[in-house]
């Protein structure tokens, strides 16, 4: 992998949502399981998609609503990932790389949108 493709955002939340699709096809479905896969789907697509749109912004404040939208969906996805631990706890262990890539991806939002902020003020 080049560098350019290990720092591809839009290549990297998507590998994200297909992982996250992936695992919560192999979870047992159940009345409390259920929601909870669905509402991490949900999430975890959900980065890539805003992201996507980021990138076509019709204006910068359109660009940091969306990537704020990616920080809060990532953050979203911990928790429904950490809901899904306790709802199916032998599964705890495939969950962990997913989670960790969340946490990543939410702060890697986090620090684009102290610096948007940052050159706001700048500006």
């Amino acid at each position: 992998m080049d560098k350019a493709q290990k720092f591809d955002l839009e290549h990297r939340t998507s590998k994200f949502g297909v992982a996250a699709i992936r695992f919560c096809q192999t979870v047992p479905s159940s009345l409390v399981n259920a929601p909870l896969v669905s509402q991490l789907v949900r999430a975890a697509t959900s980065v890539g998609a805003n992201y996507a749109e980021a990138n076509d912004a019709e204006s910068p404040r359109d660009f940091r609503h969306k990537i704020g939208i990616c920080r809060k969906e990532a953050r979203e996805c911990k928790h429904w990932l950490t809901m899904l631990a306790a709802a199916v706890p032998a599964r705890r262990d495939e969950m962990r790389p997913l989670w960790q890539e969340a946490k990543e991806l939410n702060l890697i939002f986090g620090a684009a949108l102290r610096t948007l902020d940052r050159k706001h003020r700048e500006d």
